[in-house]
């Protein structure tokens, strides 16, 4: 069964429009989650709202908001004061540009949601809007509303739908200069490049999600299920991490030589086929002769 939608309204391109449902592109359901207990009770333990002054429990009548103007020193912000500067959702998507999608910087992509048709009317129109895309290979920026907020959204062509991906705004990012300019240009030969190259060639592969092994994940899982059946965990002492390499030269000739080591292995066995190829082969010949001579 499809998952209930979280936004409902229309995508808007100039005068055309469709009615559209939007739902999350990713979930975390899967994932292990605890809870706080009680050792002793064996039950979930509740939190409180404390005065970090006078340590003093805070009743939900006594909550409200507050931001940091100077160290300690918080400007109260209400409820209704919030609610007046809120924006109110149209409901509507509306597309204001198309542009190149290797002009969008990855670093501005936040959230990712599919976009599908929400009923039989305007499944036309949906279906112009979405292979007009294809056809240019552009991808659309556009402004929505969730959660109180105004998202501008990169919305492109997925299958049979549409993939729309909320970006981040400028003041999000930090300055990658910040953390790179302090980073030193040592000296490196073009035998290290050259075999560091090696490495990387012998490490080409295609993107393939489906190898990805959450290894902590499925740990915890197993840790759970052993628990939770009342079998015994065993408490493995952490291995001891190897000493880093002096030589980075000896570091890049060995990982080529363990890369290169699977390689010759698989083209053992087939040698091994030719050659028993060639003596079941010679075997043959002799059987005729006899068999002719006699």
């Amino acid at each position: 069964m499809a998952p209930r939608a979280y936004w409902k309204g229309s995508l808007k391109l100039s005068l055309v429009s469709c009615p559209v449902a939007l739902y999350p592109a990713t979930t975390t359901v899967d994932k292990i989650r605890f809870h706080m207990i009680n050792r002793k009770t064996g039950n979930r333990l509740r939190q409180q709202m404390v005065d970090s002054e006078t340590d003093e429990i805070v009743e939900d009548g006594q909550k409200t908001r507050g931001y940091e103007v100077a160290k300690g020193k918080y400007v109260e912000i209400e409820k209704d004061e919030l609610d007046a500067i809120q924006i109110e959702s149209t409901h509507t998507i509306d597309i204001d540009s198309f542009v190149p999608k290797d002009e969008i910087d990855e670093r501005y992509l936040d959230h990712p949601y599919y976009i599908a048709p929400d009923g039989k009317v305007g499944l036309d129109a949906f279906a112009v809007i979405r292979d007009a895309m294809k056809d240019q290979d552009r991808v659309a920026l556009a402004r929505i509303v969730l959660t109180n907020r105004e998202h501008v959204v990169a919305i492109e062509p997925l299958g049979k739908g549409l993939l729309a991906t909320t970006l981040r705004y400028p003041y999000e990012l930090r300055e990658h200069e910040d953390y790179f300019d302090n980073i030193k240009s040592p000296k490196v030969t073009k035998d290290m490049i050259e075999l560091a190259r090696h490495i990387l060639n012998s490490k080409a592969a295609h993107f393939d999600p489906s190898t990805f092994k959450d290894t902590y994940e499925n740990a915890l899982k197993a840790l759970v299920k052993r628990k939770a059946a009342g079998k015994p965990i065993k408490v493995e002492k952490m291995e001891e991490r190897p000493s880093n390499v002096v030589s980075l030269m000896d570091a890049l000739k060995q990982s080529l030589k363990s890369r290169g080591s699977p390689n010759r292995a698989t083209h053992a066995p087939a040698r091994r086929r030719m050659s028993h190829r060639r003596s079941t082969k010679k075997a043959n010949r002799s059987l005729a002769r006899r068999r002719k001579a006699s």
